[in-house]
């Protein structure tokens, strides 16, 4: 009997299916347009796109962009937030920061309008000290007028609230006696950590998000059951592990990079078993690039992330960089003369103007197909595209205006397209201190294996590594998975004066509660692990950095470790960071961060590869004109008929039905032993 694992990312333009049979250890895809504004409709679509019933499948894991979009279009449910008397404006003010650097003007709109952030009686200090108990009849007499004026999701934010939860406590038993549904929230519940604002924050886009996704989710629940499901169904969180929809349900802030962290997580793998430890990944969807930076076969996660202009979110995420140049970003020219990619895209509808749907603005996919460099006959998704339409409207658009030809406009867009590219994959090594020599570029999503060549050389990568799936990496990434919660607690005190017993039942409650959230989600795992952190500084810096506590854990209960310990590991951790230690300075920590981590079965990528019988010639197809600043004739390949070792010299293109592979003049592409093309520049 078949046993399905089944991987689903919903992206901008398509829905990407990735189906593993656990049994046979065979693999499949499947993609499908994404449905808009509701995603599930392509979702279940995608699920069963190959023929496949839902009561066959074990489980289904979900990246998500439910929550990312609700944030970036602003369509959250209607919420409000009850807080201190006099900080009714934190979420407004910020950090004082501006959308743009330069300038004196700039506008920002908190999701929360003034009249539904309402104020209450209560003062916890900064020692836990409760100096005024909260007005209960204040917070139910709140509570009823943002029912009135239609909120369906409530924030509690109450100043200190880290260091003594009890008024916040207190307010949302009250407030959940009368509210009519879940969506109560407390920002000690979501974020018991120091700093107003960035709590705040992420307490109030939790609940922002709540209706959206909640409603969401249950669509999904829903429908797989009436449709015989009767497995595991899991979601993508941003830091890369995997929740049950209930977690989902109560803090779905921690999906707002849910679909890109599943790409970084199937690349991490694909990097670790191919031998290219130092990668920098490349997302090239329909509506964004995504990259990010694997280092030693690890993913960077950041403690804090800004979705949009003024939408802190406070919770561990895999680093990504995105920018709007996906194939559907839309090219313009300004009133400068000077010519753009994005943010604005097609999207899947009505998509670049070669899909025939009704754009007539082109896009970088229009580009490409004009260049040679998608075939008309086999794009992404089926049908035909029409070729004449994407070139006239690169004409009207780009080519009249900057008085160029057709080929000439549609060459500028790939190479702006391209430095734009490039400049996020700079953002993510060099200007972080990583010399791009070191690191293999992994371009996926639809896109991105078109791009690879062109970023090899403007950036200084060593190579490219194209996976064997890479418009369905996400989908793949969700399969692999492992399932995390993270936890966090302010402490807040100078290292010596740190009481290190504390410290250990603070960890090892943490520990108890991941243990108890993997055990309720009865999903199988291979190992569990439990990584520990402190944000830590030296007194009277304003940041902290991340140091890993080496502390072991035998049944429940923390190995005792002493005040040596931590400042050791500062003092590694600094040094890594700054180059430096500053000799005398006392140091301090902020808060501690545990992560459960709940190790899921990880693909054979073995499994996935070719056979190594033929020739590059049995999966020749013949040629086509393609234009690389002239037309050249480019050989055509069947990447996936393609066997282990082949060799193909550019100017080649390898078309499979997820994506297209451009392999560039002065470059050639090996088959490794697990189906991956490496791209690299020839030999002298």
């Amino acid at each position: 009997m078949s046993r399905l694992m089944i991987g689903v990312d919903v992206g901008g333009t398509f829905t990407d299916v990735f189906i593993l049979d656990e049994a046979s250890g065979q693999a499949r895809i499947a993609k499908v347009p994404t449905t808009r504004p509701d995603q599930s409709g392509g979702f279940l679509a995608g699920l069963t796109a190959d023929g496949d019933a839902l009561s066959d499948m074990a489980t289904v894991v979900h990246g998500t962009t439910a929550g990312t979009n609700a944030l970036l279009e602003r369509r959250g449910g209607p919420m409000g937030v009850i807080t201190t008397a006099g900080f009714g404006d934190v979420l407004e003010m910020r950090r004082r920061d501006r959308p743009r650097t330069w300038g004196l003007r700039g506008e920002f709109e908190p999701v929360v309008p003034r009249n539904m952030r309402l104020e209450v009686a209560e003062r916890v200090l900064a020692d836990g000290t409760v100096e005024t108990p909260v007005d209960i009849d204040a917070v139910r007499a709140a509570g009823r007028r943002l029912l009135e004026a239609g909120a369906r999701a409530v924030a509690v934010l109450f100043v200190n609230a880290y260091a003594n939860p009890a008024n916040e406590n207190a307010a949302v038993a009250a407030l959940r006696a009368v509210w009519p549904n879940d969506h109560v929230a407390a920002s000690s519940e979501i974020l018991p950590e120091i700093r107003e604002f960035e709590r705040f924050s992420t307490t109030a886009l939790n609940s922002y998000l709540q209706p959206e996704v909640s409603g969401y989710l249950a669509r999904l629940e829903t429908a797989l059951e009436q449709g015989g499901f009767g497995g595991e169904f899991l979601i993508v969180q941003s830091n890369g592990g995997v929740m049950d929809p209930p977690t989902a349900r109560r803090l779905p802030i921690r999906t707002a990079l849910s679909g890109p962290a599943a790409g970084v997580i199937a690349a991490a793998h694909i990097a670790r078993q191919s031998g290219h430890p130092n990668v920098i990944t490349g997302d090239m969807g329909g509506t964004s690039f995504d990259v990010a930076l694997i280092d030693n076969g690890d993913s960077v996660l950041a403690a804090q992330t800004s979705i949009d202009f003024g939408m802190v979110v406070r919770t561990p995420m895999i680093e990504i960089a995105t920018i709007g140049a996906g194939g559907g970003s839309i090219a313009w020219v300004d009133k400068g003369g000077l010519l753009n990619i994005g943010p604005e895209s097609a999207g899947s509808d009505p998509g670049p103007v070669a899909y025939g749907r009704g754009n007539d603005r082109p896009t970088v996919t229009d580009a490409n197909i004009v260049l040679g460099r998608i075939n008309p006959a086999r794009p992404i998704g089926g049908g035909t595209l029409h070729v004449e339409a994407a070139r006239t409207a690169i004409d009207t658009h780009v080519g009249a205006p900057l008085g160029l030809g057709t080929d000439e406009a549609a060459e500028a867009i790939i190479r702006v397209a391209n430095s734009r590219m490039a400049g996020a994959v700079r953002l993510v090594s060099i200007e972080r201190g990583f010399e791009p020599r070191r690191f293999t570029f992994m371009p996926f999503g639809g896109g991105g294996a078109l791009h690879a060549g062109a970023l090899i050389s403007e950036v200084g990568l060593s190579s490219a590594l194209v996976p064997r799936y890479p418009g369905v990496t996400s989908a793949m990434g969700c399969v692999i998975a492992d399932m995390r919660q993270d936890y966090v607690q302010t402490v807040n005190m100078p290292t010596s004066a740190a009481d290190v017993g504390q410290l250990a039942e603070l960890i090892a409650d943490h520990h108890r509660r991941g243990e108890k959230f993997l055990a309720d989600a009865q999903v199988t795992f291979s190992g569990r692990d439990t990584i520990v952190e402190l944000d830590m500084a030296y007194v009277g810096q304003t940041h902290t950095v991340a140091v890993p506590l080496p502390v072991a854990i035998a049944d429940g209960t923390v190995v005792p470790f002493d005040h040596g310990a931590i400042e050791s590991a500062f003092e590694a951790a600094y040094r890594r960071v700054y180059g430096r230690l500053l000799p005398g300075g006392v140091t301090r920590i902020l808060n501690l961060r545990t992560a459960v981590i709940g190790r899921r079965p990880r693909i054979d990528l073995a499994t996935l590869a070719p056979d190594a019988i033929g020739t590059s010639a049995d999966a020749r197809r013949g040629t086509r004109p393609v234009h690389f600043g002239r037309w050249l004739d480019a050989a055509i390949y069947d990447r996936l008929a393609l066997p282990v070792g082949a060799t193909v010299e550019g100017p080649a293109v390898l078309e499979q039905p997820d994506t297209t592979i451009l392999i560039e003049p002065g470059l050639v592409g090996t088959v490794d032993r697990f189906g991956n093309v490496i791209i690299e520049r020839e030999a002298p």
